[in-house]
């Protein structure tokens, strides 16, 4: 089948990265929230650029509103007001495009990215879920959950999505040594199984680095749904604790545009419909994507 019969999804990038590059505020452990109290108007700017690079999915910036890390970082009180701020910059970017672009609700780790012994027991983990599905539920056209590193941690994101009955896309975050596992040890597709028969629609692996998403890639394409992927541009993770800034991580310095869509290709070339970027991936990576894609013959869809 020619590439001209195939329809890719292409996804944003990085927006938390993203915002703190464009923002004067010093790197805080709510991440992209804190810009959104500060500096609202670069929120909608970062949507908009991924858009216009080509983007047809953007993501909420809603990734550290969890009411736990609320809590450790910030205000819970200010978890509603969060959300409808991100919910306004989504919005907003999508209007001014006048191009079909879906949003993405985003089902974050409650506690800690890559720190699959912080996650919650499993009745916080519905609860806290669930508080966030109904608060994205109006305002998104599906759910996505995100660098899930534990299978539980994802089981508990699908379900709460499902509910919603919008449409639930699940995303692994998996070992960068091994692209097989996630980084809790567990196996990719017994995990992607799991969530599966819960009712997810589609499976990625993102904020992992590419060469890890392509060997998971090799392993996703055994199951009988659509998935993708979207990687980070860090040189590793290791040193970022919960409660910390990402200011402790480094960039690669191989992966410009160019270098980060050969990677991505290589994952279209093993059946991946949906790709993007994560952390250090801007909209230039985006833009240089969609054209090499288009350029081989591929459409970009926004479903």
């Amino acid at each position: 089948m020619g590439t001209d019969n195939v329809n890719i999804v292409l996804l944003d990038g990085g927006v938390g990265q993203e915002l703190r590059k464009r923002s004067r505020q010093p790197a805080s452990p709510l991440w992209s929230a804190q810009v959104m109290l500060d500096e609202p108007h670069l929120v909608t700017a970062a949507h908009r650029d991924f858009i216009q690079a080509g983007a047809r999915v953007i993501k909420l910036n809603n990734y550290t509103v969890t009411p736990l890390r609320l809590a450790r970082d910030g205000d819970p009180a200010m978890f509603e007001a969060l959300h409808a701020a991100a919910l306004s910059a989504a919005h907003q970017a999508r209007e001014a495009s006048g191009q079909n672009v879906r949003i993405a609700g985003c089902l974050p780790p409650l506690v800690a990215s890559y720190h699959p012994d912080r996650v919650p027991d499993d009745a916080t983990c519905l609860r806290d879920y669930r508080r966030l599905v109904a608060q994205q539920a109006d305002g998104v056209d599906l759910f996505l959950c995100e660098t899930m590193s534990l299978a539980r941690e994802a089981r508990a994101a699908t379900t709460a999505a499902v509910e919603s009955r919008r449409p639930v896309w699940v995303a692994f975050t998996v070992d960068d040594r091994d692209g097989a596992r996630l980084r809790s040890g567990e196996s990719l597709a017994e995990a992607a199984e799991e969530v599966v028969a819960l009712g997810a629609e589609r499976i990625l692996v993102n904020c992992s680095v590419p060469e890890a998403v392509t060997a998971a890639m090799r392993a996703l394409a055994e199951l009988d749904v659509p998935f993708g992927g979207y990687a980070n541009g860090f040189t590793s993770v290791d040193t970022l604790q919960p409660g910390g800034t990402v200011d402790s991580l480094a960039s690669r310095a191989d992966l410009d545009p160019e270098a980060y869509a050969e990677h991505a290709l290589t994952w279209v070339e093993h059946g991946a419909t949906l790709v993007g970027g994560c952390c250090e991936v801007g909209p230039a990576h985006i833009a240089v994507l969609a054209k090499r894609l288009t350029e081989r013959g591929y459409r970009l869809v926004a479903s």
